[in-house]
């Protein structure tokens, strides 16, 4: 299958090489250079800064829209009226009410990039949990952020008409789906956003507790006033607990540690896997995704779900960015 490339920045030549350069068949950015770049890696790849061409080009199939988050949302609906599948980059919009879900039986499959579900510390963890080894689960709690940089607050993620928001949406929208993947659906969300140091219209820091029918609760903290990076994910069942530590790179060597609760209580029996290895989350998403498009399956990570505990979180803390 084709693709057809949407935004040639980091994320988007991540996506490419995941897909494998060999399917490119047009790569879209406002920068043309950018773009040349990108569709210069495939033979008989066109490169514009026009998106729109991008997506009719004639023989693209699957479209990857990894723009700013006010493109997201018609990039998408545009790309679905085609006929075409598309995988959007997180958060899929800057709202909720900005998408709407196209899964039918037979239409194109739409499917919102959230990668750290497939880093391989994640991948074990799910394992076990999916085998029994932690019982049934009880509470989560996960801290995530990094520290910003000089002139962060003059990046396009720091105007809320292009992004919809701060922090909560940018990368709070990646600890939501893992905290719904691992508890499920949340009947009760509260918390707030806030900022704290950044001279912004946006959020630099929310704080989330969240808690499911059966009171299942999970406390999140995202931030980019960290300073140094950071990743720490902690899942307790009744039988165990997981840790997730690290996701490579700045946020340090990946890492999931399982305790296992013995009989007797008292210091648990502790395992530990590292993965210093180059991260392949990017492929084991796109293979996903393309079994999803064989199968005419349902994505895992739908359209809308995250970012409807975005908004709620920024209307309790009069954060208007939706209007």
């Amino acid at each position: 299958m084709t693709v057809a490339i949407l935004g040639c920045g980091l994320i988007g030549t991540r996506r490419a090489k995941a897909f494998g350069f060999s399917r490119l068949n047009a790569c879209a950015d406002v920068n043309l250079d950018r773009a040349n770049e990108l569709a210069g890696q495939a033979a008989n790849c066109i490169a514009t800064s026009d998106w729109r061409k991008a997506v009719a080009a004639p023989g693209v199939q699957i479209v990857v829209a990894a723009t700013p988050h006010n493109l997201l949302a018609e990039i998408t609906r545009t790309t679905l009226d085609a006929g075409k599948h598309v995988l959007v980059e997180k958060p899929g919009a800057r709202a909720a009410h900005e998408i709407r879900d196209p899964q039918t039986a037979k239409g194109p499959v739409a499917r919102v990039g959230f990668n750290l579900r497939y880093h391989r510390a994640f991948r074990k963890a799910r394992e076990l949990v999916d085998a029994g080894e932690l019982g049934p689960l009880m509470f989560l709690r996960i801290r995530y952020g990094h520290g910003g940089r000089l002139s962060y607050e003059k990046e396009w993620r720091a105007r809320p008409e292009l992004s919809g928001g701060g922090e909560l949406i940018d990368q709070g929208v990646h600890a939501i789906d893992l905290v719904c993947w691992f508890l499920g659906e949340f009947k009760e969300v509260d918390g707030f956003a806030h900022t704290y140091f950044w001279d912004m219209p946006v959020d630099d820091n929310a704080f989330l507790r969240l808690r499911t029918a059966s009171r299942q609760c999970a406390f999140i903290h995202v931030s980019c006033t960290k300073w140094k990076n950071t990743f720490s994910f902690e899942l307790y069942g009744r039988t165990g607990k997981h840790q997730v530590d690290g996701l490579g790179g700045s946020y340090g060597v990946e890492r999931l540690t399982f305790q296992r609760m013995l009989p007797q209580m008292g210091p648990p029996e502790t395992t530990a896997w590292e993965y210093p290895m180059a991260d392949d989350s990017w492929e084991m998403e796109t293979a996903e995704f393309l079994e999803d498009i064989h199968l005419g399956r349902k994505p895992a990570s739908g359209l809308a779900a995250a970012l409807e505990i975005v908004e709620n979180i920024y209307r309790k803390s009069s954060f208007d960015h939706h209007a």
